[in-house]
């Protein structure tokens, strides 16, 4: 087969490039030499924090207590270098005027960065937590070791835990490309703006979906499959749907979920409550109560 015709590759991209305004939103123009994100930079920064998070499980396999102190010196040193950089792109992108703001977005980013870092102590007790809360919930379980190493749920959720911090500091872009390196990895789709209190499990995790406004409360289990949605959502005059409306489940304390069910909208699942597999669940649930399939004879 003969190459394509030189002259029809260069009407093609005269087009593309002409129709740049049409179509802004399907392309991203650069002003200056502003930061922008970038995907390995993001999956970096990923792997830094569970370095430090977790130490000689991911990153420095080398460590020992003679050089843990050092190591994790050189962990967060490189990673205050990346999450400034990338905390400066996500302020960017959200910028009207990113060239004359850069230095008020660069000092944001520094002291981001620093709050960022100062709270990686409490970050790492409550994926203890998290940990913690896997091992005791699954019996074909041997240690902790064991739950860090190989359980795709303590990936989830510690891309969960960074990228909500950052969420939480108004950081467009960057906490949702971590949750996203996450589900790719795990299977496990957990937006950032989801609020997940204490000793959170997910049990296989294939499949979960945890949606933007979901509250979740302490001692929590989820199994593959668990979708904790919106049932539906208001538009505006355009037709476009209305951001920033409370449409996910709240999860009571100690509540179990089993796989596959479904949970939609602004309801509340009481504490102590179980929630059956293969369950459509719309309405509110009571504390203690069991919701399970109807028997058919």
């Amino acid at each position: 087969m003969d190459n394509i015709n030189i002259s029809t590759i260069s009407e093609v991209v005269k087009d593309l490039a002409q129709n740049h305004v049409k179509f802004s939103r399907m392309c991203h123009m650069r002003y200056g030499k502003e930061p922008l994100p970038q995907q390995s930079l993001v999956e970096e920064l990923v792997d830094t924090c569970r370095a430090i998070l977790f130490p000689g499980f991911f990153g420095n396999e080398e460590i020992n207590a003679q050089n843990i102190e050092y190591s994790l010196g050189i962990a967060c040193d490189r990673l205050s270098v990346v999450l400034e950089d990338q905390i400066s792109a996500g302020l960017t992108i959200a910028s009207g005027d990113p060239c004359g703001e850069m230095p008020e977005i660069q000092a944001r980013a520094r002291d981001l960065t620093a709050r960022f870092i100062s709270d990686m102590p409490k970050l790492r007790d409550l994926l203890f937590t998290d940990v913690d809360a896997i091992f005791l919930g699954d019996p074909a379980a041997a240690t902790h070791q064991e739950v860090i190493y190989c359980y795709p749920a303590v990936k989830a959720i510690s891309a969960h835990r960074i990228a909500h911090q950052l969420y939480g500091y108004g950081i467009p872009i960057i906490p949702r490309m971590i949750s996203e390196i996450a589900h790719s990895e795990t299977g496990i789709d957990i937006h950032p703006g989801a609020q997940i209190s204490h000793h959170f499990a997910i049990d296989h995790g294939t499949g979960v979906v945890i949606g933007e406004t979901a509250i979740i409360g302490h001692h929590v289990k989820l199994y593959q499959g668990v979708t904790l949605g919106a049932r539906s959502f208001p538009t505006d005059e355009n037709g476009n749907p209305i951001k920033g409306i409370d449409r996910h489940p709240i999860i009571g304390n100690n509540v179990v979920i089993y796989s596959n069910a479904t949970i939609l909208g602004r309801i509340t699942i009481g504490d102590n409550a179980v929630v059956g597999g293969n369950v459509w669940v719309t309405q509110d649930v009571p504390p203690g109560a069991r919701v399970v399939q109807a028997k058919t004879r």
